[in-house]
């Protein structure tokens, strides 16, 4: 995918259409992180939040009561 840097204000940027914030799943207000690589490559990663204790819990006990029998096999 070429994007073309465009004057914006004083500064410049890229604009990233539907297509590609819909593939990356970012949103407008999301926040990345932006490392250059050796040779000048840029890379963009979404910061993303961990998800709240109690869905973390919640998934465990999910999991643990549906895969309870091949849990108590393999212990």
């Amino acid at each position: 995918m070429l994007k073309q840097i465009t004057k914006v204000g004083n500064s410049q940027g890229l604009i990233l259409d539907s297509a590609l914030m819909d593939l990356t799943g970012l949103r407008v207000g999301d926040q990345v992180n932006i490392a250059v690589a050796p040779g000048g490559a840029i890379i963009l990663t979404p910061i993303r939040k961990a998800p709240p204790r109690g869905e973390i819990s919640a998934t465990i006990r999910k999991t643990v009561k549906d895969y309870r029998k091949t849990l108590k096999k393999l212990a």
